[in-house]
């Protein structure tokens, strides 16, 4: 698979990028050596390759959510100008 010059321009100016001419060949370039080795890739035998979400087996590492602390709504609500229940009282500020 060959890309070509023209085939640069026209996705440059899709994705609105202006290039100079030698950066225009160097991409042609380097693009037709990506899409070669996609191509190679391509023509693997993976009819007997089971399909992977990750290369290596992931677990969740994730600890349980514990709580080992609880806090005591009193303590913290010792020095509140007003409370109502287990909630610090604000004045209402939208009418």
């Amino acid at each position: 698979m060959k890309i070509t010059r023209e085939e640069v321009k026209n996705v440059a100016a899709l994705a609105r990028l202006e290039f100079t001419p030698e950066e225009e060949e160097l991409l042609t370039e380097q693009l037709d050596q990506i899409l070669q080795y996609m191509d190679q890739l391509n023509r693997l035998d993976t009819a007997n390759v089971e399909p992977l979400a990750h290369v290596i087996d992931i677990v969740n590492a994730f600890r349980d959510d514990v709580i080992k602390h609880e806090p005591c709504p009193d303590l913290l609500l010792k020095n509140a100008p007003e409370r109502e229940g287990n909630f610090l009282r604000v004045p209402k500020i939208i009418e």
